[in-house]
């Protein structure tokens, strides 16, 4: 029996799915909204058609049910970059059909702008990473309106550092606040003293779920990295050797600079804007520790500080070229797994 092979694009929603089922020569063959299922999605496909490839926007819930329909299925379903995909429409409404059949097309003709699909275990490593980040974000938010109540009440800076135990005593005892201000000032506190301790929960669950793990046992064992940066970088990146060059690690890093080149002009217009903003940041951070205890960047970072008078800069150059010479200690790691 001739089966007629297919390419289906997939409109992910949290209770429907657009399915549109396309044709090698680009002919439409069944266009079905069906409930958000993998049974409903098979049953969409029309009989005698094979599935040679599906296609699925990166959004929230997409990846877990892409591989459950790919268990299922035995199909090869692609994630597929939703930026790119929007930038390549040359249509400018937005519909559920239009989507799907975008999909489709792309998966047909192999220009489909493909995200890497991460397995299970590393998806669950970045739930609880992302939490962690949250907890952190949420702190500097504490902290910014124990600052901006200080300066509203104009209260007189103390001799401690700020954030030390010294000045959080003098904060909770001695700091000249109103009555509302102290009552505002004491939730704040513990706050702060709330977040500490599920942030300390959220490290030892990290420290649970990879010390078996080879890939963030090897970032560990290098100078300047601690636990918040390996488990980053082993929840965002996954595995190094899905790259292949440093270069690229590094641009999908966000730790590049963005050419801003034309005709003779040749420049450089700040870092990428494209790439995981917390991975970029705790790789900031580290650029900034690796300058401070590793000879060899600290000389990077001087002597691009002597010819920029930047110590932003200098960090966002050593953080690309660690990158770069990270991707050559981790391949083989990634390669022997």
């Amino acid at each position: 029996m001739v089966s007629v092979p297919v390419f289906l694009g997939l409109d992910y929603q949290d209770e429907v799915i657009e399915v549109n089922a396309m044709g090698i020569r680009g002919e439409i063959l069944a266009s079905r909204r069906c409930p958000n299922s993998v049974e409903a999605v098979i049953s969409a496909v029309p009989p005698g058609c094979r599935v040679r490839g599906a296609a699925i926007e990166a959004c929230c819930g997409a990846a877990d049910f892409a591989e459950e329909l790919m268990k299922a299925t035995g199909w090869t379903v692609d994630l597929a970059h939703p930026g790119f995909v929007a930038r390549m429409k040359q249509n400018p409404d937005k519909h559920d059909f239009g989507d799907a059949r975008m999909l489709a097309d792309l998966e047909r003709v192999g220009y489909l702008p493909r995200v890497w699909l991460a397995p299970e275990s590393i998806r669950q490593l970045r739930r609880v990473v992302r939490y962690r980040h949250q907890l952190a974000n949420e702190r500097r938010q504490v902290k910014l309106r124990i600052r901006a109540l200080l300066r509203e009440e104009r209260v007189p800076k103390p001799s401690a550092r700020a954030w030390t135990m010294a000045w959080m005593q003098w904060l909770a005892e001695e700091a000249a606040l109103g009555s509302e201000s102290r009552w505002v000032m004491e939730r704040h506190l513990r706050r702060l003293v709330d977040l500490d301790r599920e942030m300390r929960h959220v490290e030892r669950r990290l420290v649970m779920l990879t010390r078996n793990d080879p890939v963030v046992l090897k970032l560990l064992s290098f100078k300047g990295i601690g636990l918040v940066t390996a488990v980053t970088l082993r929840a965002e990146i996954g595995r190094f050797d899905r790259f292949r060059t440093g270069k690229q690690l590094a641009r999908f890093a966000g730790v590049t600079p963005r050419n801003a080149s034309s005709g003779k002009r040749q420049a450089d217009a700040g870092l990428i804007k494209a790439g995981n903003p917390q991975l970029r940041a705790v790789l900031i951070e580290a650029a900034h520790r690796l300058m401070r205890l590793d000879p060899r960047w600290a000389a990077l970072g001087a002597a691009i500080r002597n010819r920029s008078r930047s110590g932003s800069l200098a960090a966002a150059a050593v953080a690309n070229r660690w990158v770069r010479w990270l991707f050559h200690q981790m391949y083989p790691v990634d390669q022997a797994a």
